[in-house]
């Protein structure tokens, strides 16, 4: 199995499950044993057998994992075979699922911390976890990977069975889809999976052709500021470019592994991302990088890690070894829109959290995750939470879509437009 069939599956506009960043965080040693993030990849074939390795989660050499081929078990569509039967050689690739078993709930940012402190309070445990998601990474992308020319209807199945399968084998005590498509979530939730309901902050395009254009769908007075907090930091640097991820200098993802590092430490927040992380990832999924370079007196003094697709661009590591006023949301917000206006990019995602980012053009998004208790009893307890969730987050992203800085017939003309666009590009 080579990298080419893993990212020949329809990852959707998200790069988070492509060979590259996966690989990166191994090669790094941002998941593994150590990290509590154990990769377990299910790969469906093209002989209806699933094969997967709960052990090393090694399946082929160019699978993100590692240098071994090895499997606990295996199954087939057209019946079980016995021990005497030889295996089948591996056929193309129909479908994956990356899987990691989990042994704590941190970088997950769909919150669980409650759930586990009630488990334990009923006398029950709740870790091991199997968490499906990018680690580390609050962005919405494909979690079900499935071949373009392959039947949705059965291959999914399929890899639902074989995560069940892995979850029991590893005694996980439950299951979670984080950061799923819309599409996902429905079709978890027919296989018996708790829908949970969570938003973010996202800016989409609307057609604009120029930065000015998006300031003009807000109201006068927000127009004028965002106008006067550019200014204010392009006056106090010297340029703020994008720049490929594959033509920064060995020192300048040294400076950005060193920004990373500051900015987790002054918020207090954890590393997850091991050194040697960045330069992996330039390595392998160089054509997806984009680094908001900014430089003041020659020297790179701020920067922000974006990833890029046609589709979506991804704002994730910011930092700084200058704090200049504002700068931080002309890297991050500003700087972001306008190329996705420049590049005709539809939809940006700037990360998680950040109540700052609703002042600048960005409004409140679902999110999407599908969970599953083992113990039934402690299932249905989530489900009843979360149908109430949902009606308090329904409320709530409602009521911060008012307070935005967009004009009224801006915010009917985006629900407009929103109820004549295909499910599928809604789901991202």
């Amino acid at each position: 199995m080579d990298a080419a069939s893993w990212d020949a599956l329809d990852h959707g506009p998200s790069p988070f499950t492509e060979y590259g960043f996966l690989r990166a965080l191994e090669l790094s040693g941002s998941v593994g044993h150590e990290a509590g993030w154990q990769p377990v990849y299910i790969l469906l074939e093209e002989q209806d057998e699933i094969a997967h390795n709960a052990d090393s989660a090694r399946r082929a050499q160019s699978v993100p994992g590692g240098d071994e081929q090895t499997e606990t078990s295996s199954k087939s569509a057209k019946g079980s075979t016995s021990s005497e039967d030889p295996a089948p050689p591996p056929g193309r690739l129909l479908g994956a699922v990356a899987a990691y078993i989990k042994s704590h709930s941190y970088g997950e940012y769909i919150f669980d911390w409650s759930w586990a402190r009630a488990s334990r309070q009923a006398g029950l445990p709740y870790y091991p976890k199997m968490v499906i998601a990018a680690p580390m990474t609050p962005a919405t992308g494909r979690r079900l990977l499935v071949a373009p020319d392959a039947p949705r209807e059965t291959v999914v199945p399929a890899l639902i069975a074989g995560v069940r399968e892995i979850a029991k084998v590893a005694e996980c005590h439950s299951i979670h889809w984080l950061f799923c498509s819309a599409e996902e979530q429905r079709e978890l939730a027919a296989h018996g999976f708790a829908p949970r309901a969570s938003f973010q902050y996202h800016w989409r395009d609307h057609g604009y052709t120029t930065f000015d254009d998006f300031l003009g769908t807000l109201t006068s007075r927000k127009r004028k500021q965002i106008r006067k907090e550019r200014a204010r930091a392009q006056r106090a640097i010297d340029e703020l470019v994008y720049v490929p991820g594959h033509e920064l200098t060995p020192e300048e993802i040294a400076t950005l592994d060193g920004f990373y590092r500051r900015t987790t430490m002054e918020h207090g927040g954890c590393e997850y991302l091991q050194p040697g992380f960045f330069q992996h990832l330039f390595k392998l999924q160089g054509d997806r990088v984009q680094v908001a370079r900014v430089r003041k007196d020659g020297e790179m003094i701020a920067g922000a890690l974006l990833l890029e697709t046609p589709q979506a661009l991804y704002g994730r590591y910011w930092g700084c070894s200058q704090e200049i006023d504002l700068l931080h949301f002309e890297t991050t917000c500003y700087a972001g829109i306008e190329r996705c206006i420049a590049k005709k990019i539809p939809l940006y995602e700037a990360g998680a959290q950040g109540q700052h980012k609703l002042l600048r053009g960005f409004l409140p998004s679902p999110t999407y995750s599908a969970h599953w208790m083992r113990h039934e009893g402690f299932h249905r307890a989530i489900e009843g939470f979360l149908r109430e969730e949902t009606v308090a987050v329904a409320a709530g992203m409602d009521e911060l879509a008012a307070a935005s800085p967009y004009r009224a017939d801006s915010l009917a003309a985006f629900r407009d437009q929103a109820q004549t666009t295909p499910p599928t590009t809604q789901d991202g």
